[in-house]
């Protein structure tokens, strides 16, 4: 999982929101060996997203191709960068992480409705150990990683603690690193 967030990270442009972005973990992860995806409307509606403005945001950047736009049954892409077929894990591996970051994104699980906080989320929990719940990063790349501007981290983390997705979370003055902990209930 981490990987396709570095990747996205380096693939999309800074600008493009935080709904595009859990749009395109989704497909990244999900795609076919011919780099096509079809999504049905129960799972975009699932993702909390609007499906047909990310899509929009995703054909600005280039990184993917509309073939059915977004629609009462879903909608079908074609992506656009041969890069996705080098990214770890396999196809079966890969289902499986589409399908945690789906249910570990979802504003019921996380308690939050906004697609950045839930991203946010979603990549604290993919980079903590499973175990303990901690998690170690350089403030640079999760703001990167997740297209964050650099003075919302502590605001957006202040509330993943408040709605229950974070235990506690400190910012290291010495070395800019994020150190978190995950509540007992997002292990």
């Amino acid at each position: 999982m981490g990987e396709i967030l570095s990747y996205l990270a380096v693939a999309l442009p800074a600008d493009v929101t935080a709904e595009a972005r859990l749009l395109a973990l989704q497909c990244a992860l999900r795609m076919n060996t011919w780099m096509r995806i079809d999504l049905p409307a129960g799972m975009l509606r699932s993702l909390g997203v609007d499906a047909a403005e990310a899509c929009r945001e995703l054909e600005q950047a280039r990184w993917l191709s509309m073939v059915d736009a977004p629609g009462a049954e879903g909608f079908a892409a074609q992506l656009r960068d041969p890069a996705l077929l080098a990214q770890p894990p396999a196809r079966p591996d890969r289902r499986q992480a589409a399908d945690w970051a789906l249910r570990r994104g979802s504003p019921a699980r996380t308690g939050v409705a906004e697609p950045h906080q839930r991203l946010l989320g979603v990549y604290l929990t993919a980079h903590s150990d499973p175990c303990s719940g901690e998690g170690l990063r350089e403030c640079d790349q999760v703001l990167r990683d997740c297209g964050m501007p650099g003075q919302v981290l502590a605001g957006e983390m202040t509330r993943l603690t408040d709605s229950g997705v974070l235990e506690a979370w400190e910012i290291c003055p010495d070395s800019g690193d994020a150190h978190w902990t995950l509540a007992p209930g997002q292990r």
